[in-house]
């Protein structure tokens, strides 16, 4: 087992253990939580669901009139005409649909306040993988993990490591640049010294420096994800053993017919330090001539490596949507209400400046051609099994914390994917990639109560992972009034004005990707 993998276990037991105790006191809206596990005396109770449809998201099995038992944080029994143990907390679910809890596995914290949390719970969304780490966020962690702050359960990246010159400006955020294997290596010790639970790698990394931070990593046992550097081939990336490849267009570039001559492209990238819209002025001519070459042969090679080694790839649809289409990208009116007046200018700011400035008119008559390919990739993925997960890049214009999340999936349905595949990437795929496969994803005796229960079948529309009734969290019922109380001081807390640069924990399109 992976350090960083023994220390999530760790962190997860002891806040287990904590809520199950009663402490759950501080932190925004943790009042909100209708406790069935005894908090005001300790004692440890049963919560019953009953008469709830119970999705098998694996199988796309429905099990209709199920009690589902909970003691604690955990799931002890799940079955039909089960016997209540007396003084439980009954809870009547008739006509509803519970599923696992879900999981975004690419985040970016936006405020320095605590809003994102509750947002992410009020969506249903249970765990999140925070793709930029820094000590807010690690601080996030810890204490939702000591049960003193009410959020999802949090895996947290280190800072970005990038190749010199990097692809972001230090004024916008902060990233660690390597030159060479010294302070590639170097890098890797500094994060985990600063609390990372893997480490973050990005596009601009040099061969040399990307094999000594994969090598490094393996020595001070954590795992690696994050972008597939532009000179390194994705059969490089998955036999090396990154974990994860975020986003959709590093491994598209992969499978042309013309690789040669898009490597060739590739290597010829000529940037300034923070030239990030000078990347993607220059990414966009290479995946076109990709996507105009399209190799079957190539992409069941490719993608047959990935299944393989059990690489996953998150593809993001959502971030990939707002750069290829920045015309068409605006605030969602249902909630623009969650977003503070600074992120907004944020927001505004880097769709003008790093993905709407200097496109020749070439590329803007392509846009649509490029988001219908993407589609057409993602389809590709599921053909081949490639393990997908479902991640929303929030910090993405204009997207909000936990919301995000359903657009995601509803994009993954769009691109071709069936709901039950689109509900493994956000429950099945995510534990088992967090090495919680035994403890998350299913609604099963044994596992963490994480789940969401909601009001319409997902299995027959991907929507109705957003009629959610009721939330539980680690064995913690948020009910439908608790919901919308929470949702409703999110709201009252976002109209106040916030002090700091929002913008520090990166993001996608000006946020870190």
């Amino acid at each position: 087992m992976d350090t960083s993998r023994r220390q999530f276990l760790t962190r997860t037991a002891v806040g287990a253990a904590v809520v199950a105790g009663g402490s759950f006191a501080a932190g925004p809206a943790s009042a909100l939580v209708d406790a069935p596990s005894g908090a005001a005396t300790g004692t440890t109770r049963t919560t019953a669901l009953t008469n709830v449809t119970v999705i098998d998201v694996a199988t796309g099995r429905r099990n209709s009139r199920q009690t589902v038992l909970i003691s604690g944080d955990r799931i002890i029994a799940v079955g039909r005409n089960l016997p209540v143990p007396r003084g439980a907390t009954t809870i009547d679910l008739t006509g509803k649909f519970v599923i696992p809890g879900l999981a975004d596995m690419h985040v970016h914290a936006l405020d320095t306040d605590e809003v994102d949390p509750p947002l992410h719970l009020a969506n249903g969304v249970t765990t999140v993988r925070v793709m930029s780490g820094d000590p807010m966020t690690y601080d996030w962690r810890d204490r939702i993990d000591a049960g003193t702050l009410l959020g999802p359960r949090m895996v947290v990246a280190s800072q970005i490591i990038d190749g010199d010159p990097t692809l972001w400006d230090p004024n916008l955020l902060s990233v660690l640049v390597v030159r060479d294997e010294a302070t590639a290596r170097a890098a890797v010790r500094q994060v985990k010294a600063e609390g990372a639970d893997f480490v973050k790698v990005y596009s601009r990394l040099g061969p040399t420096a990307y094999e000594a931070i994969l090598d490094e990593a393996r020595r001070q046992g954590l795992t690696v994800a994050g972008h597939a550097p532009d000179q390194v081939s994705i059969p490089a990336v998955a036999a090396g053993g990154q974990r994860s490849i975020e986003h959709v267009h590093a491994v598209a570039l992969s499978v042309s017919s013309q690789e040669a001559e898009v490597r060739r492209q590739l290597r010829a990238i000529s940037l300034r330090t923070g030239d990030y819209n000078g990347w993607l002025r220059q990414l966009h001519p290479i995946e076109w001539l990709a996507a105009g070459t399209f190799s079957s042969a190539r992409a069941a090679d490719v993608l047959g490596r990935l299944r393989h080694r059990n690489t996953r790839v998150t593809p993001t649809l959502a971030m990939h949507r707002v750069l290829d289409m920045p015309d068409y990208t605006a605030p969602d009116p249902a909630t623009l209400k969650y977003l503070r007046e600074d992120s907004l200018d944020i927001y505004d700011y880097v769709v003008e400046n790093l993905c709407k400035a200097n496109r020749p008119a070439e590329e803007i008559a392509r846009q649509h051609q490029m988001w219908e390919y993407r589609q057409r990739f993602v389809r590709e993925l599921f053909a081949h099994d490639v393990p997908i997960l479902a991640g929303t890049d929030t910090g993405t214009p204009y997207s909000v914390q936990g919301f995000a999340l359903h657009d995601e999936l509803e994009l993954l349905v769009g691109a071709g994917a069936t709901p039950q595949q689109a509900l493994k990437a956000a429950t099945v795929e995510p534990a088992r990639f967090l090495g919680l496969g035994e403890v998350l994803g299913s609604v099963e005796p044994g596992r963490i109560a994480d789940l969401v229960v909601l009001d319409a079948d997902p299995l027959n529309d991907i929507r109705n992972t957003r009629r959610i009734h009721s939330v539980v969290t680690r064995g913690r019922v948020i009910s439908p009034q608790a919901r919308q109380r929470m949702l409703a001081d999110v709201e009252a807390a976002v109209r106040n004005p916030v002090s700091g640069a929002a913008i520090a924990s990166g993001g996608c399109c000006g946020r870190g990707v």
